[in-house]
């Protein structure tokens, strides 16, 4: 393991896998390297190129700072790929592909950009969820409620049922879940970026908009939403995948993409 310091003095602890041309990923909500799909996509990966995964702030190994903005963490993948060095490319997952958006509408230097399933409105970044999730997600994790926060991103934001969340409480990766119930506000604010939709033509990386042809029609919308929007980007939907995308079907398409 090792350690970025971010603009703002955050440490984010990341690894790197295997030899060759540098790529990052980015996880999405509630995921780090420890827990979730990119520890095994980063082996999947790690045969032809040099993968860096890395701790969102808030999870894991990486600090924190006192108050969240959007763009401390545009900074913090601008450390990775210093880190990584020229001509790194980057693959985000759902509200880590949005995160992998504005870092490339910001001017961050991406060879090319893969995406899966970002959760982006052509209107804006999505309004997701009714009123200020962000807002009740963090009162209910500083107040020691972090299940219950957890709970208001399912349900309000994923829009999951009560029941099926009710059920939850009790999966063995629940305490995980709960771990980073904090940032799940940043994961919001990310999604809910309304800077993004004027960025989207400006974006000259070459990329690649994933999607999965059983996943929600929202998503899907969104997938097309963005690959016509961006004047270097092409579509593929992978038959059917659903957001919980089979990794052994997606590092085949993203080694593809990226060797090219």
């Amino acid at each position: 393991m090792g350690n970025v310091i971010s603009k703002d003095g955050t440490s984010i602890a990341y690894e790197r896998k295997g030899e060759g041309s540098p790529i990052i990923l980015v996880d999405g909500a509630f995921c780090s390297r420890s827990f979730g799909p990119m520890g095994r996509l980063s082996s999947l990966l790690s045969e032809r190129f040099s993968v860096y995964i890395y701790d969102r702030r808030g999870r894991g190994d990486s600090g924190d700072a006192s108050a969240y903005n959007v763009d401390r963490e545009i900074e913090d993948l601008d450390a990775i790929l210093k880190e990584a060095g020229d001509e790194a490319s980057v693959f985000g997952m759902s509200s880590g592909a949005m995160l992998s958006l504005l870092a490339a509408g910001g001017g961050l230097p991406i060879r090319k950009l893969a995406l899966f399933e970002p959760p982006y409105l052509p209107g804006g970044a999505g309004d997701l969820a009714q009123g200020d999730p962000a807002a009740r997600i963090t009162e209910l994790a500083r107040s020691g409620r972090r299940g219950d926060a957890v709970g208001v991103f399912m349900t309000q934001v994923m829009g999951m049922p009560e029941e099926a969340f009710s059920g939850m409480r009790q999966a063995p990766t629940f305490p995980a879940m709960e771990a980073v119930a904090h940032t799940l506000a940043y994961d919001v604010m990310i999604t809910n970026d309304r800077s993004l939709a004027g960025k989207l033509a400006q974006i000259a990386t070459p990329t690649l908009v994933i999607g999965g042809d059983n996943s929600p029609s929202l998503l899907r919308q969104a997938v097309e939403s963005i690959a016509d929007a961006m004047p270097h980007a092409e579509r593929r939907m992978l038959s059917g995948q659903t957001h919980d995308v089979n990794l052994d079907v997606l590092a085949p398409v993203l080694d593809a993409f990226f060797a090219s």
